[in-house]
């Protein structure tokens, strides 16, 4: 027996279980300078919690890191590409297409593999009263 539990057992939080905390899904941002070499830098966290209607990115790039990969990559573009998954999380206006989706739908358009030289990584799950705040705890953990 594991912590009251029988080995091979699985946790699962219900409902009501979960000690006030909610049920939350990130992915981390990865900046892949050159895809044929399959090198990354870790340069964001996507948040997404259902139950509190929040989706949103915390990036950090490390140019050094970076350009230690692929000194000619096109720093301004990656840039750019963060600061635009940073906006369709945000909605409103600035989050273009995507602004008149839900929380939800947005999370998953950006965690939806592509090839492009930002890409998200798997999605993980985990418990937390503030997702905002998670997501900062992920990126100092995870990225900086």
């Amino acid at each position: 027996m594991l912590g009251g539990r029988q080995a091979g057992e699985r946790h699962i939080i219900r409902a009501g279980q979960g000690g006030g905390r909610d049920v939350f899904e990130y992915a981390l941002l990865r900046v892949v300078p050159r895809v044929e070499r399959g090198e990354c830098v870790n340069a964001g966290v996507l948040v997404y919690c259902r139950a509190q209607g929040y989706v949103g990115a915390r990036t950090h790039l490390d140019t050094a890191r970076l350009r230690a990969l692929d000194p000619a990559v096109d720093v301004p573009g990656v840039r750019a590409a963060l600061d635009a998954v940073e906006h369709v999380c945000a909605g409103g206006p600035a989050a273009g297409q995507a602004a008149g989706d839900d929380a939800g739908r947005r999370f998953r358009w950006l965690v939806a593999p592509r090839s492009t030289i930002v890409q998200p990584g798997p999605v993980h799950t985990g418990l937390t009263t503030d997702p905002a705040a998670e997501a900062e705890r992920l990126l100092d953990l995870l990225v900086r």
